[in-house]
């Protein structure tokens, strides 16, 4: 029988230049790029009180794991106070990837909340630039929208997000303790986790018998004449850029080194005159459906391509790669208020719920990616069926955070150097 198949759609990273978001506070959105040759403030968001507001940073903080950021709270944008009532006859606006969250999970919400007569619209963008456009525009008050720490410091310095009065979301208990405190948001001011993954390799085993991940180096299938037109790389800059540094030895996966750009533009050629990939985000019903034998792809995807297998192919074909030790690309993705909703109560309520067990265990198992509770731990998501033994790869270990590598934000001169990479790779694609 053919598995049931879901609405086409996945993810998407930032495909265009951090430059596409304007705002005065970003003062090096207008600086020269070099070639490739060349060369904090603190505040308090606990509870319903607010620290002090500092202005606009001279230059573009990059919060990092070495880097930690407690980024300020505007004036004029301080949290909401404790102990106000959820917004009646609400509608809420949830601002997302299409499909990144169960609507299921969505009519379970207003049921909940079935006494204040709340309604949530679910709007989608196709990636980061645009949603950012449109909040900034005012155009339609979005109440939550989904996002990833590259975007943080244009989120706080463009006043573009509500600080989170702590008191209306106690799930936030059953978290991973790194991300009750993450680098990317200390204190998690405005920030809480959504889902995390890992990126690795995706392949179908009936159509690819050979064992991906018990190569010296599995990246370098990517390089493997052998596989010439039946792969894929994502269409996404930073990650075919991150996984070309990890294939040649390196681990800078946000590297500025103009040598080291140089020389990862001139192998992601050499990977277009060998294999000629596809560049596409598809691998997750490309793959099952075996238009593709192999691609590059995030965990959530093959776990997301069991739905997509054609009539008596056994999902159990499936397969995915990526570093057993965890030093490999890893991220999450997070749920934030938005400053210009009308129901910011609403808002911490419905954050609330999305953390709540049982709410993530039904939306994970919708939309294949993780959520990083304690009360769900690796090894409980394969025993309890949520995620297949041929696709235990796919389970994202806490300690992982630790040693992977986070495609950081990155400053406008040096993502300017990684969009001529990608231009001139994706022009010979």
């Amino acid at each position: 029988m053919v598995q049931p198949r879901r609405p086409l759609s996945r993810r998407r990273l930032l495909q265009t230049s951090a430059l596409a978001v304007p705002g005065s506070w970003a003062l090096a959105a207008c600086a020269r790029a070099q070639p490739l040759g060349g060369p904090t403030g603190a505040a308090s968001a606990s509870g319903g009180t607010a620290g002090g507001a500092t202005s606009a940073p001279a230059e573009l903080q990059i919060a990092s794991p070495t880097n930690p950021v407690k980024w300020p709270i505007n004036p004029g944008n301080e949290p909401i106070a404790s102990g106000l009532e959820p917004e009646s006859n609400a509608t809420l606006r949830v601002y997302n990837y299409p499909d990144y969250l169960d609507k299921g999970v969505i009519k379970d919400f207003q049921k909940e909340y079935a006494d204040y007569n709340v309604k949530v619209e679910y709007s989608s963008f196709n990636d980061y630039p645009e949603a950012l456009t449109k909040i900034r525009s005012g155009s339609v008050p979005y109440d939550v929208t989904f996002m990833s720490y590259n975007y943080m410091a244009r989120l706080v310095y463009g006043n573009l997000i509500r600080p989170l009065n702590h008191d209306y979301i106690p799930n936030i208990s059953d978290v991973w303790e790194e991300f009750q405190n993450p680098w990317y948001d200390q204190g998690w001011q405005y920030t809480a986790p959504y889902v995390i993954y890992t990126t690795g390799i995706g392949w179908r085993a009936d159509i690819i018998p050979e064992d991906i991940g018990a190569r010296p180096d599995p990246y370098d299938v990517f390089w493997d004449s052998k596989y010439a037109g039946e792969i894929a790389v994502l269409d996404d800059d930073r990650e075919v850029i991150g996984m070309t540094i990890l294939r040649d030895g390196g681990t800078d996966v946000n590297t500025s080194d103009p040598a080291v750009l140089r020389a990862t533009r001139d192998a992601m050629l050499e990977m277009l005159s060998i294999s000629r990939p596809r560049v596409t985000i598809t691998g997750y019903t490309d793959i099952p459906e075996g238009v593709l034998s192999l691609s590059q792809c995030w965990s959530g995807d093959m776990l997301t391509g069991q739905f997509y297998m054609p009539d008596g192919v056994d999902p159990s074909v499936l397969r995915y790669w990526s570093p057993p030790d965890g030093r490999g690309v890893i991220g999450n993705d997070f749920m934030l208020a938005l400053k210009g909703g009308e129901n910011p109560v609403m808002a911490h309520h419905f954050i609330n719920y999305m953390l709540n067990d049982a709410v993530s265990r039904k939306n994970s198992s919708w939309i294949g990616y993780q959520p990083p509770l304690r009360s769900l731990t690796p090894d409980m998501m394969v025993a309890d069926g949520l995620v297949p033994a041929n696709l235990a790869s796919a389970v994202v270990k806490p300690e992982w955070f630790q040693v992977g590598y986070p495609l950081l934000e990155l400053s406008p001169e040096v993502e300017t150097e990684y969009q001529a990479i990608w231009q001139q790779f994706k022009a010979g694609a």
